[in-house]
């Protein structure tokens, strides 16, 4: 209880920081020239140990195509630093990608009731870290194994394996925002845990190559992007609470 109410102070307390900038970290600034996220570090340095291997056993072309897969898993993990915009209500986007989804739905697995949906397709060249998309209390995480239909597919969002967060506001508002694995992506990372308090624009995960990421708010919510839009996570406003 006690940890939950330091939660708590802290959450406040950077609210109200945060009310006197038009934009702000969610999170103390990377000090690496190219920050690289922690998940990532296996997959570089099996490739990299890959690749000095065919290099020591003189298989110069196979060691070329080793360090350029290496890179390009350096790149896909990278991770870097957003500012957030202060804006009042407003929804930030979740993940780097394209709108595929808009739209409000008569009922989902997250949310009772009516809710505004925004689904958003990463492929491969997108930021894969995921952030908060709205300050307030983790009430629930629920995973579910499932199939892996390409995850621009609409389909995807229920039947595909996905994590679900569900967050209340501090006006007792829900939302969810849903990890969705797609038809290459095999891992779902999110390590925030039930009763966290966090903060829009904080990380909490990832999705291992070429994922999606949905978002339900309540029906009464102002959508501020549409089907198409290029978004960046923690930095592009999606919508805004009533």
């Amino acid at each position: 209880m006690a940890l939950a109410e330091q939660s708590v102070q802290h959450l406040e307390e950077q609210l109200e920081h945060q009310s006197k900038n038009a934009f702000f970290r969610a999170e103390p600034q990377g000090m690496s020239a190219y920050p690289v996220a922690k998940a990532g570090w296996p997959f570089i340095g099996a490739s990299a140990f890959t690749t000095f291997v065919l290099a020591l056993s003189g298989l110069t072309y196979f060691a070329v195509a080793g360090l350029l897969v290496t890179f390009f898993i350096c790149y896909f993990f990278r991770d870097p630093d957003r500012m957030t915009p202060n804006q009042p209500d407003a929804v930030i986007s979740p993940a780097d990608g394209r709108i595929v989804y808009t739209g409000v739905v008569e009922k989902s697995p997250f949310i009772d009731g009516p809710c505004l949906k925004i689904g958003i397709f990463m492929n491969i060249f997108n930021v894969h870290v995921n952030r908060i998309p709205f300050s307030g209390s983790i009430k629930d995480i629920r995973y579910f194994p499932g199939k892996f239909y390409s995850a621009d597919k609409e389909e995807a969002s229920v039947a595909n394996e996905h994590n679900a967060v569900i967050l209340e506001t501090p006006k007792h508002q829900t939302i969810c925002f849903v990890q969705v694995a797609g038809f290459v992506a095999r891992r779902i990372i999110c390590f925030i845990q039930k009763e966290d308090a966090v903060t829009c624009g904080q990380r909490f995960g990832l999705i291992c190559f070429g994922s999606r990421v949905d978002v339900y708010l309540p029906a009464d919510a102002v959508l501020d992007a549409a089907k198409g839009d290029k978004v960046k996570a923690g930095a592009s406003i999606i919508g805004h609470l009533a």
